[in-house]
Order: C-alpha cells, then structure tokens, then sequence
C-alpha cells in the first residue's frame, strides 16, 4: 500500500524557514518523480517544486531561489526547503507521487496520482 506523510507544518513569520519532510513507503523512492504542491483556500492545487529519479529539479517560478526540494532515498524521506517566506506561502502543502509516469521531474498535476494528507503552513506576522 502506497503511503506518504508528511510533517514539519507550522507558523512562522515573514521571511522565516521550515523544513517539510514526506516519509514514504510502499513504492520505491528512488524510482519515481516526486513532487511538493500548495492548496491555499479557495485556490487550486499548485506544483511548487518536483524531482526526477536522477536528481533533477524544477520549481515554480514563485518559489525560485528560495525553496529546495531534495530527498534521502535511504530514509525514503522528501523535503522540502522553504526559506524567506512570504504570506503568501499560507497554504496547506502536500507531497505527491507520480507513480505511473515515466518522464522527468513534472509539475504537472495530473501526472500525480498518490497523496500525504497535507501539512499546514501559516506565514504571518
């Protein structure tokens, strides 16, 4: 059974940093495209940063140089880097797999088929 859970969600200032983590299991880590995505209220779900089986990364432009995805393929553990934070970070952040798909690291939604339960983000002063 494909699982993942995330954790590391909180409330934390502008311009702070939190670090998410996503433990997953029942599929291997290190062969699949992996990806962080946001939900804030009444707005769809968006890709935020997403890595291939080699490594390769790629983010929206919003988050650019100042978030970091990377993962521990021996933890089977995701992360996520979020540094300077803006409010308009509040979201709830999820970690999803694309399980069924055999291309490069993709932000796009659709390829992702399995998610965590997602860990809320608060940036507020």
């Amino acid at each position: 059974e494909v699982q993942l859970a995330e954790s590391g969600g909180g409330l934390v200032q502008p311009g702070g940093s939190l670090r998410l983590s996503c433990v997953a299991s029942g599929f291997p880590l290190s062969d699949n495209v992996m990806g962080w995505f946001r939900q804030a209220p009444g707005k769809e779900r968006e890709g935020v940063a997403t890595i291939g089986r080699v490594y390769g990364t790629r983010y929206a432009d919003s988050v650019k140089g100042r978030f970091t995805i990377s993962k521990d393929n021996g933890k089977t553990t995701l992360y996520l880097q979020m540094d300077s934070l803006k409010p308009g970070g509040t979201a709830v952040y999820f970690c999803g797999a694309a399980l069924d798909f055999g291309g490069p690291a993709t932000l796009a939604r659709g390829e992702y088929n399995d998610w965590g339960q997602g860990t809320q983000v608060t940036v507020s002063s």
